[in-house]
């Protein structure tokens, strides 16, 4: 019988498998915030895996190098995901409003250095913004592994919990001019698509990806900022209180913030979270035509070996169903 955190375990392994998949056609189609969302949900699901099989059923202070590295990982991806949906809404309203077909290579260059400045650059920032209402260095949770800590200040709300709902917002603006302009263009767009490999079935569904998770972001920051706020907020005390005990490393036993629902949830929730970016990124990209192409090569040597010369992908790319020919 599998338990919670071994199927934890399983689906986050999947996860990161899922984000990997379609990762070649997106880096070679210059899709820089899809690619920054498949690594950043992927790496997510990678490590909250390794500490779930780590860390199962004890919370010791092992590799405290990882630690740091695991705990700060995860305050990025605090705003990554939503910064990646960012990303790709403000390519698909550029290319919806687009004068010219065919961008130069200095344009994709260019498109290519925002969106990391706001895939990499923004996250970065967050663990430089959570450092400052910091209490101490990382927490062991049994079951889950380190996690970052944080003192529930005003400021705390201001650099940690606003900049999801902040950039969904903004991600929300470009979604709907996006959406808006294509409708008033669409027989420019189909012929700017027909002369690149940004087709009108991949912008339909990067658009479908990021409106997904916007609307998943912005709701679940806010719920974040609600429950927060009833837990209790304290004065600020100053940089030298605050960073008093930074060198202490808190170990918690799963008994007890499973038995607080406060902690529970906030927990699971991110993690899970993670896994849920994967499945739904497969879900919009695993079966696409490049993708199926990629499966028919991988299967046909497994195929032949066991005596099934063919197969054959019937349905859309958004519904595949395989039938093997033995």
């Amino acid at each position: 019988m599998l338990y919670p955190n071994e199927v934890y375990t399983v689906f986050s392994f999947i996860g990161f498998v899922l984000c990997a998949i379609p990762f070649y056609w997106h880096f070679k189609a210059w899709n820089t915030g899809t690619c920054l969302f498949m690594i950043w949900a992927g790496l997510g699901c990678l490590m909250q895996c390794i500490n779930s099989i780590v860390w199962n059923g004890n919370m010791i202070n092992r590799v405290p190098v990882y630690c740091d590295i695991s705990s700060r990982i995860q305050i990025a991806q605090n705003v990554a995901i939503p910064a990646c949906s960012l990303c790709i809404n403000r390519r698909l309203y550029k290319v919806a409003t687009a004068k010219v077909m065919m961008p130069t290579d200095a344009e994709k260059r260019r498109a290519v250095i925002q969106d990391l400045m706001i895939g990499v650059g923004l996250p970065i920032l967050q663990i430089i913004a959570q450092y400052i209402v910091s209490s101490n260095r990382y927490n062991i949770f049994e079951d889950f592994g380190p996690s970052s800590s944080s003192v529930l200040t005003p400021l705390t709300f201001v650099l940690i919990y606003a900049w999801p709902v902040a950039i969904g917002t903004v991600s929300l603006f470009y979604c709907v001019s996006a959406i808006c302009a294509f409708y008033k263009r669409q027989r420019l767009f189909k012929q700017m698509t027909s002369h690149s490999q940004f087709s009108r079935g991949r912008y339909l569904r990067l658009m479908a990806l990021s409106a997904t998770e916007m609307f998943g972001t912005i709701p679940l920051g806010t719920y974040i900022i609600v429950v927060s706020a009833k837990a209790g907020v304290t004065p600020w005390q100053g940089w030298a209180a605050t960073h008093s005990n930074y060198s202490e490393v808190i170990q918690i036993a799963s008994f007890i913030w499973r038995s607080d629902p406060g902690m529970a949830n906030g927990l699971e929730m991110f993690r899970w979270s993670l896994v849920a970016c994967a499945f739904v990124f497969f879900a919009f990209f695993g079966f696409t035509d490049e993708t199926r192409q990629f499966y028919r090569r991988m299967y046909k040597p497994i195929a032949s070996r066991i005596g099934c010369s063919r197969f054959i992908f019937h349905g859309p790319s958004y519904l595949c169903v395989v039938h093997l020919l033995c």
